[in-house]
């Protein structure tokens, strides 16, 4: 069976869809193929992001992943929007989930480790629906 391909959508693909790029490679490899984008891009990942995933999951995001723009990545079958409190980006298609999560960047440790539990439970959920 072909695995699904996933991808995880923000306006700047630099925190929320990184933390779900990272973390669906990290928990479902084998169920669905992980990739984030977004419709404008950094010049880095989030560095909080990056610093916390690593305290926390020893995944540095900063080895093979990178801001891309959605042309940049294959045709997904499940879009997951992360929300849209800055701006839902445009795909061309409906987003089949929207996690409604809140930007963490600039706020405290604890609001990013909130955010990583809610998409780490999101993959895990979305793991066990692809399976």
């Amino acid at each position: 069976m072909k695995k699904k391909k996933v991808a995880f959508l923000c306006v700047h693909n630099s925190c929320r869809s990184q933390i779900a790029e990272a973390l669906g490679k990290y928990y479902a490899a084998e169920i669905f193929e992980s990739s984030s984008a977004g419709t404008e891009t950094k010049l880095r990942i989030n560095q909080d992001a990056v610093r916390i995933m690593k305290e926390l999951y020893g995944i540095d995001m900063e080895k093979d992943q990178y801001s891309k723009t959605v042309d940049r990545i294959s045709e997904p079958d499940v879009a997951v929007s992360m929300g849209c409190d800055v701006g839902c980006p445009y795909i061309g298609r409906e987003f089949d989930e929207n996690w409604e999560l809140e930007d963490p960047t600039g706020k405290s440790d604890e609001a990013f480790k909130e955010v990583i539990k809610q998409i780490e439970e999101n993959i895990l959920r979305l793991r066990e629906e692809l399976r």
